[in-house]
């Protein structure tokens, strides 16, 4: 074999394994009641609902804040973030958040802050590691 081919099947092979990484990332946006039905991770896009508690309690679990979320309905459910609370959560714009419906309360695993700014719109993502 010559090196050019060598080399084509590795990149190949590379954008192969790229894609398939990328894939295991892909959730369907949904809304607390499709959320319901939905098999496996889904995203969901609201806001924070300000005049309820967000908890965040480092000394008890330093990978959980919970808070409530109305989603693009208006249904507001309680949220389970198996995160540390993000830096200026407060004021977010929206919210998506990556997980699963558990009962009455989303499980999430994953969150992403529209957060307001005077010059230009920044997203702030921030995901679990594992």
């Amino acid at each position: 074999m010559k090196k050019i081919h060598i080399i084509a099947l590795l990149l190949i092979v590379v954008s192969i394994t790229i894609l398939l990484t990328a894939s295991k990332d892909v959730s369907s946006y949904a809304t607390f009641k499709s959320a319901a039905a939905a098999d496996g991770s889904v995203k969901i896009v609201g806001e924070l609902v300000k005049d309820r508690d967000i908890v965040w309690l480092p000394e008890v679990d330093i990978n959980l804040t919970t808070f409530y979320l109305k989603d693009e309905n208006g249904e507001i459910r309680k949220v389970k973030l198996k995160l540390p609370k993000p830096q200026e959560f407060e004021m977010a714009e929206k919210v998506t958040l990556t997980g699963q419906l558990e009962g009455e309360d989303f499980v999430a695993h994953d969150v992403n802050l529209k957060c307001p700014s005077k010059y230009k719109d920044e997203e702030l993502i921030i995901r679990d590691a594992s």
